[in-house]
């Protein structure tokens, strides 16, 4: 394995990361092709599992699954990081050309493209023995994301909608993690599910914001590009779509005042990511996009408050 120079490193990574501090030099540029210096991917992915294992204990009663909800992190790291390592063999032509990303791995020369799909493999393989551990409804939702995973990194080149794909494929755990308590699927899922997908549409244009420049002069389409200037009132639409279906599924389930008090802290966050966005201001755009990290927090902790109470 190719070991990269000490002084290599990745200019979107946070300066002073674990992987940059304190991880040896072989592992370095396959845990920046898995973003382990970037935790911010996986807990995006994670929090729809977390949301739907909350909406389930909410139907049910009580019983929140945490062993469950364990598995889906653990799960979500390794999908997460092979469904980046998949997007950077295929982006290696466009990351090469943007400022931001021409330092990954690949482009950088610190890996191979062979070396990067056997880490992909290893990553699939993790992921698959974690999926494996859940009900037989459970694995076929999980093969089944597989096709959303595969066709995501392509979309940039052909649709203005890119973020509609990363939300179908970022959202599905909100599926997924229902079917472990229930092996099938209703209306309340589906509806969280949706409801994931605009959220994912509305944090992924505001980091979209980030490469502008950037992807106008490659031909890279995104939401963001298509928006404009009507970027904000955009977002805005899709988180208070976002927050409407979120509430239905909630209540459909049967969630109460809890699980009201608790949404409260996710719409203030979402109102303040809105108000305060400024694409053009060195770091908004990247700051607003990770604190969806707590949007993730406060509405899991909503569900989980009712189901307890």
């Amino acid at each position: 394995m190719q070991t990269p120079a000490p002084e290599q490193t990745v200019a979107d990574a946070p300066t002073g990361n674990w992987v940059d501090r304190f991880a040896p030099g072989w592992l370095k540029p396959y845990a920046r092709l898995a973003r382990w210096d970037r935790p911010i991917g996986f807990w995006l992915l994670f929090w729809p599992c977390g949301y739907a294992l909350g909406l389930a204990a909410v139907a049910a009663g009580g019983g929140f699954n945490w062993l469950a909800l364990g598995l889906c992190l653990a799960g979500a790291v390794a999908m997460r990081g092979a469904g980046c390592t998949f997007n950077d063999v295929v982006d290696t032509d466009i990351d090469m050309k943007v400022a931001r990303t021409r330092s990954r791995p690949i482009p950088s020369g610190q890996v191979s493209r062979v070396q990067a799909l056997a880490f992909l493999v290893l990553q699939a393989l993790a992921g698959l023995v974690i999926l494996l551990q859940f009900n037989a409804t459970t694995v076929a939702l999980g093969v089944a994301s597989l096709v959303l995973v595969a066709i995501y990194p392509f979309m940039k080149r052909v649709t203005w909608w890119p973020q509609l794909f990363l939300g179908l494929a970022f959202s599905w755990g909100a599926l997924l993690a229902w079917s472990i308590e229930t092996r099938w699927l209703s209306l309340p899922p589906l509806l969280l599910y949706a409801g994931c997908i605009l959220w994912v549409i509305g944090y992924d244009t505001i980091y979209a914001l980030q490469d502008i420049e950037d992807d106008a002069l490659i031909g890279v389409k995104s939401t963001a590009r298509l928006f404009g200037r009507r970027v904000r009132g955009m977002v805005a639409a899709f988180y208070a779509g976002a927050v409407v279906l979120w509430a239905a599924a909630a209540f459909v389930a049967g969630a109460g005042l809890a699980f009201v008090f608790g949404m409260a802290a996710v719409i203030a966050l979402l109102t303040w990511q809105v108000v305060t966005l400024d694409g053009k201001a060195e770091g908004n755009a990247l700051l607003r996009f990770k604190s969806n990290h707590w949007v993730g927090v406060a509405l899991t902790v909503a569900l989980l408050l009712e189901s307890l109470f």
